[in-house]
């Protein structure tokens, strides 16, 4: 049944409205079509995954600083293994594809977060392999396992120079990995979405969300076009803080949220690690920085975020998407742990944007208007969680729809894959800092 529209006035009417189409919205748009919701996701861009989803490292792991992410990190990890059922394709599609790859997380004297990822490990029986140094250097040949940290940028003079001692050893987790395509992997997700009456607007821009006494009604499009919807929701990743600004009446978002400026930089590994697309992906916060598999056998560098790389705020309609010195210095940094690593002074990668909270955490809530929920701050680290975004909003919007005080009595989402119930109030919008959080992309 198609939704309903005046010709005069040219407003149509869907039960939900997603602003955004990368992974988390067209997740979204999934599971709320699936359970027989007429949807509708507006996006500015041409298409499915077209914005920072298509930036994504995609990196699917298990570990994370709190329960509840580390137990959503894992459901999320299940949802990955059986992606195609998942999606009910018809097996002429062409899929993104998760790899297996495992990763090894560095032992360092000033990470403050191992003990508590371990903790939740074993709480939810992720299994992980304590290693040696010498099981290290087997495992990534070539490998220097002198100590750097503190980090440092390029113009400490003291940038490069060993600081004492040898690193103790690594954590690995072998159901780790990541997906070779994260745009296609959007585009998969709305192609399912579809399939069960989900609607898209691209090349659209939304430019109010109409109010009527405390209770959202529909969106206004740049073009002049409005649909009507009791709910919408906020899924449009760096830009979330400008469309929460277009809503008329307060969102109720106390923790920072904000849009910052990442680079990742893509090297060719030396031959003597045997790097490939399967290669073992590495968090080492002693040189603070993560590398993964890129495309054509290359060597993915991203930063861990340490304390001397200042945060970079940026106007998510106005960025320069070329690589700075930041991504240079991510380069030298994992240059002290691989000496062999050649490093060009023009570097190729990726500049794009994170839309991260003050904690690293997401938002997956409610608003303080009745019918505009939100799936932001996702910080860089919840692709990997899209599946389970998905469920746990339509769920969540359910519980809300259905005349229940979720600020009050949190929405308890028991996941699919894992015997663990989550508290939503851990991705509260009017939660304080999360004490335990990395403070960093690792959440």
């Amino acid at each position: 049944m198609p939704p309903a529209h005046s010709k005069d006035t040219e407003v149509i009417r869907f039960d939900a409205i997603i602003i955004g189409a990368g992974i988390i919205g067209c997740a979204i748009a999934c599971e709320l079509a699936r359970k027989g919701y007429k949807t509708l996701n507006v996006d500015t861009l041409p298409a499915a995954g077209y914005g920072s989803t298509s930036s994504s490292a995609a990196v699917i792991r298990t570990y994370y600083s709190t329960l509840d992410g580390t137990a959503m990190a894992l459901e999320g990890y299940h949802d990955w293994k059986s992606w195609p059922a998942d999606l009910d394709a018809d097996g002429q599609e062409e899929l993104a594809r998760f790899i297996d790859t495992g990763t090894v997380l560095m032992k360092t004297a000033g990470d403050k977060t191992l003990g508590h990822v371990l903790k939740h490990s074993d709480t939810l029986g992720i299994a992980y392999e304590h290693w040696t140094p010498a099981q290290i250097e087997e495992n990534l040949p070539g490998c220097n396992l002198e100590c750097f940290a503190p980090a440092k940028t390029m113009d400490d003079e003291t940038f490069g120079m060993p600081t004492g001692g040898k690193i103790e050893g690594g954590v690995y987790f072998p159901a780790s990995g990541y997906v070779d395509d994260p745009q296609l992997a959007a585009r998969n997700l709305k192609d399912a979405a579809a399939r069960h009456g989900a609607a898209f607007r691209f090349n659209t821009r939304v430019v109010g969300i109409k109010v009527t006494g405390n209770r959202v009604t529909g969106i206004v499009c740049e073009n002049g076009q409005t649909f009507e919807a009791g709910i919408v929701i906020n899924a449009s990743g760096p830009h979330s803080g400008k469309v929460n600004r277009l809503l008329e009446g307060e969102v109720g978002v106390r923790i920072g949220l904000r849009p910052l400026r990442q680079e990742v930089v893509q090297i060719k590994p030396p031959e003597s690690l045997g790097y490939s697309r399967e290669g073992l992906i590495v968090a080492d916060g002693d040189v603070a920085c993560y590398v993964k598999p890129g495309s054509g056998g290359q060597l993915m560098i991203g930063s861990l975020n340490p304390p001397c790389d200042p945060h970079i705020e940026e106007d998510p309609d106005d960025f320069r998407r070329d690589l700075t010195d930041r991504a240079l210095t991510y380069a030298y940094r994992y240059s002290q742990r691989l000496p062999e690593l050649g490093v060009s002074q023009h570097p190729l990668g990726i500049a794009d944007l994170y839309d991260a909270t003050d904690d690293w955490l997401p938002i997956y809530d409610r608003s303080d208007v009745n019918g505009f929920y939100l799936a932001i701050g996702t910080s860089g680290n919840q692709f990997k969680n899209a599946m389970v975004a998905g469920r746990l909003m339509s769920e969540l919007i359910e519980y809300c729809e259905s005349g229940n005080d979720h600020d009050s009595h949190p929405f308890q989402f028991a996941l699919r894959h894992v015997e663990h119930t989550i508290n939503t109030a851990t991705f509260s919008r009017k939660r304080d800092l999360t004490k335990e959080s990395s403070f960093s992309v690792l959440g």
